[in-house]
C-alpha cells in the first residue's frame, strides 16, 4: 500500500492535504506528508552522464540533493533559466530529491473519495507518474506519485 493510499483509509469523510504546484500551467499535487521542504533551487551543479531529467545536484542546508527537472520528467521543454523556479524537497530510499517546478501553490485539504483513477487519455509521460486526479472548480489536479516520479526514469538510466 502506498503512502497515498494509506493516508486515505476506509474512514468515511477522510481527507488528504496536498501541496499544490504548477508545471507549464498544469496543476499538480503531492500529499503533504511526503514534502520535507519547499525552497528556491540555487547553484545547481550538473552531473555528467546523468539522465536528462536530472538537472544536477545542489547543497540544501549542508545536505546534497539531487535536483529533478519536472518539466523534462513530464516530457515538456525545459526552461533555460531557473530564475523564479521553486523546488519541493522529498525523500526516497534515504536520499533527498528536489523536484524543480515552475510555481508553488497552496495547501489543499481534499476528500479522499474525490480522488479518481488516472484518466487513460492522459499523456503517457504523465500517466506513468500519476497517482490519480482530483476534479476541482474548472481545473484538474494531477496527483503525483513521488515513488513513480523518482523510480521510473532514474532506474532506466542506472
Amino acid at each position: 500500500m502506498s503512502r497515498l493510499e494509506s493516508s486515505c483509509s476506509d474512514v468515511s469523510g477522510a481527507t488528504t492535504e496536498y501541496v499544490t504546484m504548477e508545471i507549464a500551467g498544469q496543476l499538480f499535487g503531492v500529499p503533504i506528508v511526503l514534502v520535507e521542504d519547499v525552497f528556491f533551487p540555487q547553484s545547481i551543479t550538473p552531473v555528467p552522464l546523468s539522465p536528462d531529467e536530472v538537472a544536477g545536484i545542489l547543497n540544501l542546508r549542508g545536505k546534497i540533493v539531487t535536483a529533478i527537472c519536472m518539466r523534462t520528467r513530464l516530457g515538456l521543454p525545459a526552461t533555460e533559466n531557473l530564475e523564479g523556479a521553486m523546488a519541493i524537497g522529498v525523500a526516497h530510499q534515504n536520499e533527498t530529491y528536489g523536484l524543480i517546478i515552475d510555481k508553488i501553490g497552496e495547501v489543499l485539504r481534499l476528500p479522499c473519495e474525490g480522488l479518481e483513477a488516472t484518466p487513460s487519455n492522459l499523456d503517457s509521460h504523465w500517466r506513468m507518474i500519476a497517482g490519480g486526479v482530483h476534479k476541482l472548480d474548472g481545473r484538474l489536479m494531477v496527483v503525483l506519485d513521488v515513488t513513480k516520479v523518482l523510480e521510473t526514469g532514474l532506474q532506466a538510466a542506472a
